[in-house]
């Protein structure tokens, strides 16, 4: 996949290390805990570093590497903006307020986890990282979801794993083999 022009804001071909750092550095302290729909504010609609098409592409083959889906496009994103340095600025970026904030939280866990109304506070925590990730897949999905077949293909994956209650893997099974044979007809 290479970056179009626009795919970058003004065709700007190469960001700071600076720039970097400070745009994951505010995807990892926003998206505490679920960076993926931050990352993807601060990418295509804040910054607009990426347009939605080319954020769609960059997660898409992301997915496909090893490893935390954002780390892998972070690392992406910086490496093909401005080498190894940014990469490392992107990830030290998305990485530094986290591990604080990780470290402080554990310290307070241990001393207050077991009072009720940490307990429940830490639920609706939960709910609200789910409501994001939904917000997100939603989002990344309308694209692609605006002719029959992806809406079928999305709509039969549901119904395997939601009514037939079929494993991830078997669903898998069914759904690629299908996948494909209705890409290669078009």
């Amino acid at each position: 996949m290479e970056l179009r022009d626009g795919d970058i804001a003004g065709g700007q071909a190469k960001l700071t290390l600076f720039a970097l750092f400070s745009g994951f550095f505010q995807a990892g302290i926003l998206g505490f805990g679920g960076v993926l729909p931050i990352a993807r504010r601060v990418l295509v609609e804040q910054r607009k570093w990426l347009s939605e098409a080319a954020f769609n592409d960059l997660f898409s083959l992301c997915q496909f590497m090893p490893g935390a889906n954002i780390v892998n496009l972070t690392f992406v994103f910086g490496a093909r903006n401005a080498g190894l340095g940014g990469a490392g600025a992107a990830l030290a970026g998305l990485f530094a307020a986290p591990l604080v904030i990780v470290l402080c939280l554990t310290a307070l866990y241990a001393r207050f986890g077991d009072v009720p109304v940490v307990q429940h506070a830490l639920s609706g925590l939960a709910a609200a990282g789910a409501g994001l990730v939904m917000g997100t897949a939603m989002k990344i999905a309308a694209p692609s979801l605006q002719a029959a077949r992806p809406i079928f293909i999305a709509g039969l994956t549901l119904a395997l794993v939601l009514l037939s209650r079929l494993s991830l893997p078997l669903t898998m099974g069914i759904m690629l083999p299908l996948s494909i044979a209705l890409a290669w007809r078009a």
